[in-house]
């Protein structure tokens, strides 16, 4: 049995891309407040932990596998939000505009009896320079809503990336490579 700890329908998509169907969907109510002076690879990946510790606690699961994972968008080594306000999506996405950045995600496989098996992963965006006009009309499609940094990269903001390297799923939230390397370790993939 197979649990997603998560609640985006971005993340039961992409692993529908791989061909994975989880048993079952839950999102994880935990506290998501970066720590004084926490890095945002070391965020994503105590997030990803609580996310999977706290669905697995909730669920009983003890014969199944919680797949977990957590995105950070890093401005040097500055966490953004999860823009919950059309400020916090504006602040984001000035901050972002012709510049550099990176994307953070752990993931992590809680298998039956509690051990667990984590990737970490880093893509790097470069973003256009963005006019007050660009960000104005980004911000009224309301994609930025609950989204890493403020934007979707698989949306209209795909439209400001100049540059990308490493893993697309991983911006989006779920890098596939390193999640399909799990699973099939753990024999939930063929």
């Amino acid at each position: 049995m197979l649990i997603l700890a998560s609640a985006s329908p971005r993340r039961l998509a992409l692993l529908a891309q791989i061909g994975v169907t989880p048993d079952r969907v839950t999102g994880a109510d935990i506290d998501e407040t970066p720590r004084p002076h926490e890095l945002p690879r070391d965020l994503a990946l105590r997030l990803a932990l609580a996310k999977a510790a706290a669905v697995a606690a909730e669920e009983a699961a003890g014969d199944a596998h919680v797949l977990a994972a957590d995105t950070v968008v890093a401005a040097g080594r500055r966490a953004l939000p999860k823009a919950a306000t059309e400020a916090e999506a504006r602040s984001c996405l000035t901050l972002l505009s012709g510049r550099r950045h990176r994307v953070h995600t752990s993931v992590v496989l809680r298998l039956p009896g509690g051990a667990e098996r984590t990737r970490r992963v880093e893509s790097i965006v470069a973003f256009a320079r963005l006019t007050e006009a660009h960000i104005a009309a980004y911000l009224a499609t309301g994609e930025w809503h609950g989204k890493a940094g403020g934007y979707a990269i698989q949306g209209h903001a795909a439209a400001f990336v100049r540059f990308l390297s490493g893993s697309h799923s991983n911006v989006v939230g779920l890098p596939l490579f390193e999640t399909a390397q799990l699973l099939r370790g753990a024999g939930l993939l063929p």
